[in-house]
C-alpha cells in the first residue's frame, strides 16, 4: 500500500519535535507539503524538510499528493483552514483543541459528517503505555470495585511567565487554549478511557494570576483565562472523583493521579505535568500489600515505538499514528475523531456553566 500523504499546516515548535520526526519514522505516511502564514517561514520550512512549502494553506490544501491534512495551528485559525480541508474532500488531523470553543466545534464536527471523510483530533495521551496497562489492570479486577479517584496536575505553562508575545494567547480566554481546555482536558481524556465517563460533576474555574511577565520584553499583560481548574464528580460507575489542575508548576508533585478500589490501589506519576507528553511512572498494590511498588511496563506495551523516539514527546503520538495507520488499511476507526472531540467540548461548556452558576451538570 502506498503511503497517505501528508500536508502539515503549521510546522512550528510543536509539530516539529512530534508530527514531522513520526512521519518521517513511518512507513504508513510521508510527508509531502508544509504551510506557514508568511513566505519567509515558509521557504525556511520547506528547506528544512525538503517539501513544497506555502504561506497559504490552501495551496497545501489544493495538492493532489496530500491526503491528509495535519491542522497544528493556533486554534483560533482552526476553523478556517480546517473547513477549507473537509470541503476540499481531504482527511484531517487536528491537534486539540478542535475548535475555540463550542459552537466551532459543532460546526467542525457538522461539516466532517457531511463531507464523510476520516477525521482525528490529537488527544494521544489516552495511548501512554502506563495509560493502556492501568485500564487493563482495572478490567482484569486488580482494584476490585473502583471507589475513588484523584489527579492533581500542573499546565507547566500559564505560570506567571511567559517567553513571548507570540504565547500571550495562552492566557486570554477568548483565544481557546488556557489550563482547562488544554492541559486539563488532555489529561481527562485519558481519565475517561481508563474509568468511563463522568455521570455528574461541579467545576471552580478560578483566575489565580491576574498577570503574567512576558520573558523577552519584560512587559506585563492580563490573565483573563481560568488558571486553576477544580472539577469534582462522580462517574457513572458510581465512583467519586476529583480532579485539580493548575497552571505553571508546582514545587511538589506535578502529576499524580490516584486510583482506590476495594482491593487494591494505583498510582500513575510524572515529573512533567502535560501527561500527554509526560514519562509516566506506574506503581500498584493489592491484597496484603502496605505499599504501592513500582509495576513493570510488559514489552508488549512499549514495543510498538522505537527506541528514538520513546523518550519524546512524540511518543505517544507515534502511538496515533501507528493506530491511524491500522484504521486506513483496515477501514476501521478507533482513534479520536471530531464526534470525540465535539463531547470533549460539550463537557468544558458545562464545567464552564457549572462554575459560573454553582451548579452540577449532569453529563449523562
Amino acid at each position: 500500500m502506498n503511503p497517505t500523504g501528508v500536508g502539515i499546516i503549521g510546522p512550528g515548535s510543536w509539530a516539529s519535535v512530534s508530527h514531522i520526526p513520526v512521519i518521517a519514522a513511518s512507513p504508513a505516511f510521508e510527508l509531502r507539503a508544509v504551510s506557514t502564514s508568511r513566505r519567509s517561514s515558509a521557504e525556511a520550512a520547506s528547506a528544512r524538510y525538503g517539501v513544497p512549502g506555502f504561506d497559504d494553506a490552501r495551496d497545501l490544501i489544493a495538492r493532489p499528493d496530500v491526503d491528509l491534512v495535519v491542522v497544528a495551528a493556533q486554534v483560533t485559525q482552526h476553523l478556517e483552514v480546517i473547513s477549507a480541508a473537509l470541503r476540499a474532500g481531504k482527511a484531517v488531523y487536528s491537534e486539540w483543541p478542535l475548535g475555540n470553543g463550542l459552537a466551532e466545534a459543532e460546526q467542525l464536527a457538522e461539516l466532517a459528517r457531511t463531507s464523510g471523510v476520516r477525521t482525528v483530533v490529537g488527544l494521544q495521551g489516552r495511548y501512554a503505555p502506563q495509560v493502556r496497562l492501568a485500564r487493563e489492570l482495572i478490567h482484569q479486577g486488580y482494584l476490585g470495585r473502583v471507589l475513588g479517584t484523584t489527579m492533581v496536575g500542573s499546565g507547566m505553562v500559564w505560570g506567571g511567565e511567559v517567553a513571548s508575545h507570540s504565547q500571550a494567547y495562552w492566557f486570554d480566554d477568548s483565544k481557546g487554549a488556557n489550563t482547562l481546555t488544554s492541559a486539563t482536558m488532555h489529561a481527562l481524556d485519558p481519565f475517561h478511557h481508563v474509568l468511563g465517563e463522568l455521570d455528574t460533576a461541579s467545576a471552580n474555574l478560578v483566575v489565580g494570576r491576574r498577570e503574567a511577565t512576558v520573558t523577552e520584553d519584560g512587559s506585563r499583560i492580563a490573565v483573563t483565562a481560568p488558571d486553576q481548574v477544580a472539577i469534582i464528580g462522580t462517574l457513572a460507575s458510581g465512583a467519586a472523583a476529583s480532579v485539580f489542575y493548575r497552571g505553571g508548576t508546582s514545587r511538589g508533585d506535578n502529576f499524580r493521579w490516584e486510583i482506590n478500589g476495594t482491593d487494591g490501589d494505583l498510582v500513575l506519576t510524572a515529573a512533567w505535568g502535560n501527561m500527554q507528553v509526560a514519562q509516566l511512572a506506574l506503581s500498584g498494590g493489592r491484597g496484603a500489600d502496605t505499599t504501592v511498588a513500582p509495576i513493570e511496563i510488559p514489552a508488549a506495551y512499549t514495543d510498538d515505538v522505537s527506541a528514538d523516539l520513546a523518550p519524546t514527546p512524540a511518543a505517544n503520538v507515534a502511538r496515533l499514528y501507528d493506530h491511524l495507520a491500522r484504521d486506513i488499511a483496515e477501514g476501521t476507526r478507533t482513534v479520536p475523531d471530531f464526534e470525540h472531540a465535539l463531547r470533549r467540548h460539550r463537557f468544558i461548556e458545562a464545567m464552564r456553566r457549572s462554575s459560573a452558576d454553582g451548579t452540577a451538570q449532569s453529563l449523562a
